[in-house]
């Protein structure tokens, strides 16, 4: 059995805490909302805007920074996106009133947009194919994990301190991450110390072209590709249940069955706490299915395809009262959007004809994600509004979206195979990255 270098798995490390502290900063002004109201003496039509910000440049910005961390390359891109997001999380303690938190919060979204489609690269640098999925799984349980992290620390820093304080600690959280990660990080070609044996195995295996930094990515070819539009309605498909847990799902647990600000902060903590297992789960499998001789499309849509499936009994806690069985279906629900979203993330490098072009698929692909955000948090508030309250159109929608998105990655995404951008068939299996070369 070829052995690669170990410390790979210290790389993705790296992304799962990134991706956690990701979400920490991004929830924490939904926290800390109700103080700053009361501080600022903002109204909830303020707030609302203020909240609503991040989601509008975080979209927008997916596919331009994809393209700028596949430029400056992983390890100065990652830096950049981290450090970026992180100074804007502390920028918005300093603010003093509508104007000022709007601002922050529009550049925090541009900031982490980089995020996901910086740690898909890394995937792509240091894992071979057959780990890729498990990879991807370990740094997307970072969302899993910083959501169900961010309540009670948040909590805690404003009770213990002020609103401001949490957001210059959780900024500051992601600073020394960007100070450590610049230090250790380097691509598996420039890293020292590795044995030369298992870089070399790494860099043949990887199976990816190394792309010129001067080579111009042409996006209209990419939307050529019906694997491009599987991979963007998919991911629309799956954020679209998603955002409702960040969205809708605490005015849920409250408004339409009781629950107290205790009870949200530990019973309505278990979805996303199922979906770390999830996460780590769906990649597990996908690499599993890989090794034991399915072909890559085989073992990554037999998860994508499970996963939706499984989401989908988020529409049948509309028809029933009982907490037991409604943190069940939203568990269930959690754990298999989870199992699906580390097999989306593997798409990428799966896929990129080039190493310069797998940080820019990720944010193709995360871009039209996001725009489900928008979509569910309004959709849903304009069915509240006319059903004086029900959730089980939301609900129900949720479901059946679910279900489109099975069929999506069954029948619209075609194959799992490196894209060709001369126009033709899909290209067969790629040229082995030189030993040398820069990622």
């Amino acid at each position: 059995m070829r052995k690669y270098p170990k410390i790979r798995w210290m790389m993705i490390l790296f992304c799962f805490f990134a991706i956690a502290i990701n979400y920490i900063d991004r929830i924490n002004l939904a926290i800390a909302a109700p103080h700053i109201k009361k501080d600022l003496g903002l109204d909830d039509t303020s707030m609302g805007l203020i909240l609503g910000a991040f989601f509008w440049t975080y979209a927008l910005m997916q596919i331009p920074a994809g393209r700028i961390i596949d430029r400056l390359g992983t390890r100065i891109g990652l830096a950049v996106a981290v450090g970026w997001w992180s100074l804007f999380t502390v920028f918005t303690a300093f603010g003093r009133g509508f104007t000022s938190l709007f601002i922050s919060r529009l550049l925090l979204g541009v900031g982490e947009s980089g995020g996901n489609p910086g740690c898909a690269k890394v995937v792509a640098c240091w894992f071979a194919k057959k780990e890729r999925a498990t990879a991807s799984g370990i740094f997307d349980a970072g969302p899993r994990a910083g959501s169900a992290l961010a309540l009670p620390l948040v909590a805690w820093l404003i009770s213990t301190w002020d609103w401001e304080t949490s957001f210059v600690v959780t900024g500051a959280l992601g600073l020394v991450w960007v100070v450590i990660w610049l230090m250790f990080y380097r691509d598996p070609e420039e890293k020292q110390g590795l044995d030369e044996t298992e870089r070399q195995n790494l860099l043949e295996d990887r199976k990816m072209v190394i792309s010129s930094p001067d080579e111009k990515i042409k996006l209209r070819t990419l939307f050529r590709h019906r694997t491009v539009w599987g991979m963007m309605i998919g991911f629309f498909c799956m954020n679209f249940a998603t955002y409702f847990f960040v969205t809708w799902f605490p005015t849920y647990l409250t408004m339409s069955q009781g629950f107290s600000l205790k009870e949200l902060g530990t019973l309505g903590a278990i979805p996303a706490l199922m979906g770390i297992p999830g996460s780590l789960l769906g990649g597990l499998t996908s690499d599993w299915l890989y090794n034991k001789g399915f072909s890559l499309t085989a073992a990554r849509k037999t998860c994508l395809i499970a996963g939706m499936l499984l989401s989908s009994v988020i529409a049948f806690a509309a028809f029933t009262s009982s907490i037991t069985l409604i943190l069940t279906l939203f568990s269930l629900t959690y754990a298999g959007l989870a199992f699906t979203a580390a097999n989306i993330w593997t798409l990428p490098a799966d896929v990129a004809p080039g190493s310069g072009y797998v940080a820019t698929l990720g944010g193709i692909q995360n871009f039209s994600g996001n725009l489900a955000g928008i979509v569910t948090a309004s959709f849903t508030g304009v069915m509240l509004s006319i059903s004086h309250g029900s959730f089980v159109v939301p609900l129900v929608v949720a479901g059946g979206i679910c279900l489109f998105g099975a069929i999506t990655f069954m029948f619209i995404m075609g194959k799992v195979e490196p894209l060709d951008l001369g126009g033709g068939d899909p290209q067969s299996p790629q040229p082995v990255a030189r030993p040398g070369s820069t990622y």
